[in-house]
């Protein structure tokens, strides 16, 4: 997904859009944000389950809800993208951002994020919210 998301001017650099409802979503993004805020980093996260973050955005809950999404220069990555995009703004985690990136291993990793890993965490948020 792609797309673009304005700000105020004084929003961080990179904005994480993430389920915070979701425990394994949750456990990885304080992580980050702890990262984040020790290093002094322009890197902000909203929750989808906040209405006025979500509208921001401009995606649906549901959408949201599907897989990461982070904006950076203006532009709304989702899935994979989204994590390269993130761990490259983050000094101890540049290493992942560029190993992700190398042929065969990204194609990999974004086939393992998209047929398991977010379907996976997509069914469970249905279970919580009582459709799955």
């Amino acid at each position: 997904m792609s797309g673009h998301v304005s700000g105020d001017g004084g929003d961080p650099a990179v904005r994480v859009l993430y389920n915070a409802e979701c425990p394994v979503c949750r456990f990885e993004i304080d992580h980050y944000r702890g990262r984040v805020e020790r290093d002094g980093l322009g890197v902000g996260f909203d929750d989808l389950n906040d209405a006025d973050a979500l509208a921001r955005w401009g995606i649906d809950a549901d959408a949201a809800a599907r897989r990461l999404h982070v904006v950076r220069d203006g532009r709304v990555l989702a899935g994979m993208d989204a994590f390269r995009a993130l761990w490259s703004e983050m000094p101890h985690m540049r290493w992942a951002a560029r190993a992700a990136g190398w042929p065969g291993l990204r194609q990999g990793l974004d086939w393992l994020y998209e047929r398991v890993g977010a379907p996976l965490l997509y069914r469970s948020h249905l279970r919580r919210q009582g459709r799955g």
